[in-house]
């Protein structure tokens, strides 16, 4: 147990009122590089198949070119792919949440919080 609680920054990127990338996103896209496949990519992760195309289609629709790239489906069925631009968007996200977490600023923080606070708000939240 750590001696003080743990606080958990959420990187989100908006454009405009798109999110272009945010932690579920880049899930997703973790999971298309994995499995080639939006579909099972989506089923990895618990959700429909035309929730995980409208993430992909937001995402590629925020960036100069497309994060993913598809083949429709045929004899050898679909796919997809992270496009070599995806993957160093991923790269990037994972790189600055990193940064994130180990910024002082979030430390300082942490020793703000009251101690046993996520315990006693998780009771009150779920009671």
């Amino acid at each position: 147990m750590p001696d003080h609680p743990r606080l958990t920054p959420r990187l989100r990127l908006k454009l405009d009122q798109d999110i272009a990338l945010g932690p579920g996103k880049a899930q997703l896209l973790e999971a298309i590089a994995d499995s080639h496949s939006i579909s099972a990519a989506a089923k990895h992760l618990g959700m429909s198949y035309r929730r995980a195309w409208l993430l992909v289609d937001t995402m590629n629709q925020c960036f100069r070119n497309p994060l993913v790239q598809t083949a429709t489906g045929g004899r050898q069925g679909g796919g997809a792919e992270l496009s070599e631009l995806g993957h160093h968007v991923l790269g990037l996200y994972r790189r600055y949440e990193q940064r994130l977490l180990n910024c002082p600023e979030l430390g300082e923080l942490e020793q703000l919080i009251q101690p046993g606070s996520s315990d006693t708000l998780h009771k009150t939240q779920t009671e």
